[in-house]
Formats: structure tokens, sequence, C-alpha cells
């Protein structure tokens, strides 16, 4: 690990967030979604350490061994407001080593990148924040309002173990708490506008798809592979994947997603139908597979799990169902998986998460848009909708309006978005510096 011992209050956050950053990498928090895996326990300690060393006072919270959470509220000038949530995750999704350019886990710099698991999702973010309450603390001055710093665990397995734990177990950690930030938004893209010059955008993360992971379950007769059998588990199940996977899901744009379209379409010049935006959406670069993803309801297959011999067929084949659905669609999604399925499949949740809309106005909307302009002049801002989750959905059970503000400015050829969850993971080190002048900035004003 690097030195952290530097208190001075001479010390920025941007001197610090490469730091942590790379700190934060090199410590493995993977989570393989079963129980196993080293947990965030590790992890939290360092933020601990890196809290407490500038004179705070977290709290460490365990759902169980290992799973670990910190959470440390600062007290601003007018506690009388209601408070911001500042949060982030520590857990990170697996990596096979093999597939890499370097250690997944080395957090190496090359090619003026920290590259490794969780460089983009999201331990640069824990670092920018960690980076700014600490010269919060060092230098004593107050936020505006009262901040609830989070470190999360589990959000890469729907924040059981972690945000929802917390929110069901401690909420009085969020007392007062009325809005909220946290990761996948606030980041740049590049496209040409209607001049044929370089425009940068940065999307802001207002919405957020709701989760639906479901089993589908097929039953039959179990017997002999050398005998004809018209009730395999196999085949029913494999009817049903059939079904489910050539269902074309009507397509629907909610408000965030129309206000992007008609955005990115001012800003280029570039028409679309409410039945065809690819040529719009190309001008979003690696971020277009994310906004595909809200245009409607989706449906994706990912593991499947039968039988136990050649020569057996088995009674029963299962298979895990990936949904996501847009706000206020998720009887409509649940009837038509079931009715695709068919009367031999049963279909059970196996973890389910609501859908996000907040609103492209008002004034914390107002305080990100002229933090990233300070630092970006030029630039424009765009609300978009999340075709993944985050822990703002945990916090939403206590009436909490929560938002993607991770802010990077990226180079135009960096295809970033692809990296989430993806190999060669990495963030430019200017991105993370920026990042945190911009969150400084933000929180002096929020």
């Amino acid at each position: 690990m690097a030195d952290n011992s530097q208190t001075d209050q001479t010390v920025t956050p941007e001197d610090e967030v490469v730091r942590i950053c790379q700190d934060l990498i090199g410590i493995d928090t993977s989570n393989y979604g079963d129980g196993s895996g080293p947990g965030e326990r590790k992890a939290a300690e360092y933020v601990m350490t890196e809290l407490t060393e500038v004179g705070l006072d977290p709290e460490l919270f365990e759902s169980e061994p290992g799973r670990a959470s910190v959470v440390v509220r600062i007290e601003g000038e007018d506690s009388s407001r209601g408070a911001l949530a500042v949060h982030g995750h520590l857990d990170v999704v697996p990596a096979n080593a093999e597939d890499w350019q370097v250690n997944p886990f080395g957090a190496e710099i090359k090619d003026d990148c920290v590259w490794g698991r969780g460089a983009v999702d999201m331990k640069d973010m824990d670092a920018m924040i960690l980076s700014v309450v600490r010269d919060l603390a060092r230098t004593g001055k107050k936020p505006p309002r009262d901040l609830v710093i989070a470190f999360l665990a589990d959000e890469e397995a729907g924040g059981v173990k972690g945000s929802h734990w917390l929110v069901d177990q401690h909420p009085d950690l969020f007392d007062g708490v009325t809005e909220a930030i946290s990761e996948v938004g606030g980041y740049s893209v590049t496209f040409p506008d209607k001049n044929g010059q370089d425009q940068r955008a940065y999307l802001l993360q207002t919405g957020e798809k709701g989760i639906a992971w479901l089993r589908l379950t097929a039953h039959g007769r179990a017997g002999h592979g050398s005998v004809p059998n018209d009730e395999n588990a196999v085949v029913r199940l494999a009817a049903a994947i059939a079904r489910i996977d050539a269902h074309v899901w009507p397509r629907e744009y909610i408000g965030s997603v129309r206000q992007l379209l008609d955005g990115l379409s001012d800003l280029t010049g570039v028409s679309y139908a409410d039945d065809d935006a690819s040529d719009l959406l190309q001008h979003l670069g690696g971020a277009r597979g994310f906004v595909e993803g809200t245009l409607r309801d989706t449906s994706n297959f990912t593991m499947l799990d039968s039988g136990y011999k050649h020569n057996v067929i088995p009674q029963s084949a299962s298979a895990s169902l990936d949904c996501r659905f847009l706000p206020g669609h998720e009887e409509d999604l649940m009837a038509t998986i079931r009715e695709l399925a068919g009367e031999h499949v049963e279909v059970t949740i196996v973890h389910r998460d609501i859908a996000l809309d907040s609103p492209f106005e008002g004034a914390l909307v107002d305080k990100m848009k002229g933090a990233l302009l300070a630092e970006d002049p030029g630039a424009a801002i765009l609300p978009y909708c999340l075709s993944g989750g985050t822990d703002n959905k945990a916090l939403k059970k206590l009436g909490i309006t929560g938002y993607g503000f991770a802010p990077l400015r990226l180079p135009a050829d960096l295809d970033f978005a692809p990296m989430f969850h993806g190999i060669d993971e990495r963030v430019p080190l200017e991105s993370l510096k920026f990042g945190a002048r911009t969150l400084q900035r933000f929180l002096a004003d929020c």
C-alpha cells in the first residue's frame, strides 16, 4: 500500500485520489454472488483508517462476518436542511486474470491510467469520495448541509448484505437524508456536433431500470436416455428459453430517455424516429449499449443447470434469467415471462428491486451541472437512464431521491462504458483528478 501519512492542509483531493484508487484496487473484494469470495472487510478497514487519520469518527457495520460497510456523518453549516448521502460500493465483480493484459488487482499505472478491477466500477468514485472527505476534515471546512458518507458492501449482488441491510437494520444512519449521489453518471462522451466540431457531453444519471433476477425450472419425467420421453424437462426448458428469447419487448421512451435523445439530436443535427434511433445512438460510442438497454424492457438468459449423467433424462432443468424493466413495467414483465415460460416451467424470483426515475431539474441537479461546467466550460449535460442498478434503489425505500454523479472527463478515444464488468478496466489519471476537483466543488456548494 502507498504511504498515506500526509495530513498537511496543503494536500488537495487531486493530490491523493490516484494513490487511494490504487490502494483500493489492490484489495481484492470480488463478489461471486454466492457467499464466497474475500468480502469487503479489508477494504472497509482501509477506509476506516483513511477517515480516522484525519479526525473523523466512522462506524463499521457487518451484515455477516466479512461483509462490511462504513458510514460517517459530516456536519454541515445548516443541519436543518435535508442531508445528502454520498455513497459508493466496495465490492467488485470477479476477474479472470488470464483475460487481462495486467494483474487485475495489481493497480498498475500504464498508459497514464490506473488499471485493475474496480477502476471503473467503482473504486475510482470511492477514491474521489475519500479524497474529498479527507480534505474537508483536514481543512475544517463545513459543507452547506450534512453529508452522510457511505462505503457499502454487496452492491454487485443486489445490495442485500450492504445497502438494503443497512436501510432495514440501521435506518437511523440516514436520518434527515433527502437526496443521494453515487455511481454510473457524470462521465463524458465526445461526438461531432452539427458543425462537425468535437462536442463533449456529460451523461447525468437520473433513472434506473428495475431488476428481476428469475429462475426458470422445468419439470418432467426422469428416465433412461435410450427411451423416448415426451415429458423431458430439458426440452421443456429449451422451448421456454426459445420463446422468451424470441419475444420482442415493445419500445417505450420514458422521460429521461426522451430528454437524452432530444438533446443529442439538437447537438448533432441527427433526427430519430420512435421505432429507430440507431443513427443517433451511434454518436454515444461505448455508452450506446447502456442507452439501448433503456429503450424497452429486457430479458437475458445467463446460466443453465440440468442433468447429472449422460444417459439419464433429469426430472428437472433450470435457467437463470436477468430481466430489467422500465418504471411502471414490473407487473406486465412478470406476467409476460410466466406466459411465455409455459405450464410446465415454474418461475421464481431470486432477487428483485425497483426502477427509479428522478427529475432532471431542481437545486441539486443545478449544482451538479454547475460543478461540471465550472471545470469544463462549453460541455453539454444530458440526462440518461441506467440499464443496470445502483444502491440508490435501497435508499429509495427511505424516500431518498438518487442520482448517478461520478464525474469523469474522459479522452474521446477511450471506450469507457464497455469496461463496466469488462476486462482491462482502467481509468485515466487526469480523469480521476478532474473527478476529485469536480466532486470537491460540488460538495462545497451542495
